[in-house]
């Protein structure tokens, strides 16, 4: 399995991650506005640097026979084929994930994936919007709210 972190941009909304946890580059003091500028400048390096590679690959054709006798004994044997769907990948995006990682790595950010918050905390916590990084513990978590903004929480 692949350690590249899964970065999610600020405008997604609750509904399309739902409880998944939050992945994101992590500088404590940085403000959200300043790691989201560094990552956008981090991926149109890594871009230039690693260009997209589209490769068109197709699925392996598979073939199974199959016999169908009818009450008076005489068989017929059909082929049903599966597989041949063509998709695209790009070919250089683990690549340019690593290069961007090195990127946000050389500007002092580490990759970090928080918990979404138990309803407990999240009901405690008074509502914000994470704005400045803060230092983390292991029990922080995420709340993520209605509008795709998110509050990192460190209870205790």
């Amino acid at each position: 399995m692949s350690r590249m972190p899964l970065f999610l941009a600020l405008g997604l909304t609750a509904a399309a991650t739902g409880c998944a946890p939050l992945s994101l580059y992590h500088k404590p003091g940085v403000a959200v506005v300043q790691m989201d500028g560094d990552l956008t400048q981090c991926q149109v390096s890594a871009l230039s640097k690693v260009p997209v590679n589209t490769q068109i690959r197709t699925t392996p054709i598979q073939t199974f026979p199959r016999t169908v006798c009818d009450r008076h004994g005489r068989c017929y044997t059909s082929v049903e084929i599966m597989g041949g769907q063509t998709y695209t990948v790009d070919a250089n995006k683990r690549l340019r994930d690593k290069v961007e990682a090195q990127c946000m790595a050389e500007k002092g950010y580490a990759p970090v994936e928080l918990p979404q918050c138990s309803s407990a905390i999240s009901n405690a916590a008074p509502k914000a919007v994470t704005t400045v990084l803060p230092r983390l513990a292991p029990t922080s978590c995420v709340i993520r709210n209605a509008d795709g903004s998110w509050q990192i929480v460190t209870p205790g």
